[in-house]
């Protein structure tokens, strides 16, 4: 490099921005470095008199124009080579750190305040199809519903709904009518509490002609199926009746109801004192025991399978059993296990049609065999069949609706 001359100040060196770093440390005080390598050029330290001779002014006459001239072009004022590469590669070399140290300090920066969580999320598994059946309608608006029942006199659909605790006996329950294209006709039909009715938690229904039979704690009631009038009512509480549950009407004309024998507690558990019986209500009105004892496993829905001259009853406890049973057996014969948890039961043609509140499922069984026909639906409570179009009623006891479903 060329001495600078006398009587002008040192040049002070030039720094890039590419390092915080300001003066090396192995430079001499009071002197200039010059890049001897090139990561020394790359941490910023560039002599300002090579940057000056691109960047000093060569006004004519001026005696610093002469001296920077005389200095950097040499005689006949051409640039030598030398001089010319060595400026081109030092800026490039020092333009280039300089992105490099910015990509790296973006990096850094994004790596500790923006963290990528790289922990695998697993979508909830999706509900299994319902293999025999599609799902057609869903009705809400209902309160505590317990059975379905359709009337094919009227073509009409009955619902029953507790409207609160199933032992209380608080005279709010009531009766619903639901067309078959989902449409609510009367929520009230039947009410608890008005026009002379007393109805506290109505469960299993019946009908025969133009009367609806409906099972209330510890008694039936009997209503006129067109006016909702009442006509009847038969006590069985003074047979020690704890829990009935469903009825079914016999080609005699004879009542049979299931009497669960559970209660609640205060918080609502289910306790089984017992018995567990199926009572008989005589067209004269007169109330006996057709068949008990443990065999029964705490009996919930019952219907008459005109196919097998026989009763069919299912078990919600846990004996888990689908049970065929004929006034005058001993006991009844056990023609099918499923997951228990039992409530309603209806025959199809040559089907049982039962529902579970264990795996909150509908299943049919033939000749002992289950398959499952719906799936995924929770508390299906005492469902019903319309024969007309091979539909299935549920009512969703938790969920305050009636789902309507099509078999296949």
């Amino acid at each position: 490099m060329d001495p600078v001359p006398p009587g002008e100040p040192t040049p002070p060196r030039r720094v890039l921005p590419c390092d915080p770093r300001r003066v090396p440390a192995h430079a001499p005080a009071g002197r200039p470095h010059a890049p001897r390598r090139a990561h020394d050029i790359c941490r910023g330290y560039v002599p300002t008199a090579l940057l000056d001779t691109a960047r000093r002014p060569h006004r004519r006459g001026h005696p610093r124009a002469r001296l920077a001239t005389h200095r950097s072009f040499g005689r006949g004022g051409k640039a030598p080579m030398r001089a010319i590469v060595v400026l081109c590669t030092t800026l490039a070399v020092a333009a280039a750190c300089q992105p490099v140290d910015r990509k790296r300090q973006a990096a850094n920066v994004a790596d500790t305040t923006h963290p990528v969580d790289t922990t695998r999320v697993v979508p909830p598994p999706l509900p299994p199809p319902a293999p025999g059946a599609t799902k057609m309608l869903t009705v809400a608006g209902f309160s505590t519903p317990e059975s379905v029942l359709h009337d094919s006199t009227q073509d009409i659909y009955f619902v029953s709904n507790i409207n609160g605790s199933p032992t209380a006996k608080d005279n709010n329950g009531f009766i619903s009518r639901l067309r078959p294209d989902g449409a609510i006709e009367n929520l009230k039909f039947i009410e608890g509490g008005r026009a002379g009715v007393t109805l506290n938690a109505p469960k299993g229904l019946a009908v025969t002609g133009d009367t609806l039979w409906v099972t209330d704690i510890d008694r039936i009631r009997a209503f006129n199926a067109r006016t909702g009038t009442p006509l009847d009512s038969v006590r069985l509480d003074s047979a020690g009746a704890v829990f009935l549950n469903d009825i079914a009407i016999a080609t005699t004309g004879a009542i049979y109801v299931t009497d669960t024998g559970i209660r609640f507690d205060d918080l609502g558990n289910v306790l089984h004192p017992g018995p567990d019986r199926v009572f008989r209500i005589g067209p004269d009105r007169k109330v006996s025991i057709a068949a008990k004892g443990d065999s029964l496993g705490w009996p919930n829905g019952i219907t008459v399978d005109p196919v097998g001259k026989r009763f069919i009853i299912v078990s919600f406890g846990p004996t888990k059993t689908v049970l065929a049973w004929k006034p005058g057996d001993k006991a009844p014969k056990v023609i099918a296990k499923g997951p228990g948890g039992f409530d309603g039961v209806e025959v199809a043609g040559t089907k049982i049609l039962v529902s579970s509140w264990t795996d909150s499922t509908v299943s049919a069984y033939e000749s002992g065999q289950e398959v499952k026909v719906i799936t995924g639906v929770p508390s299906p409570a005492d469902i019903g069949y319309d024969a007309k179009r091979n539909r299935v009623l549920i009512p969703v006891f938790s969920g305050n609706r009636v789902e309507i479903w099509q078999l296949r």
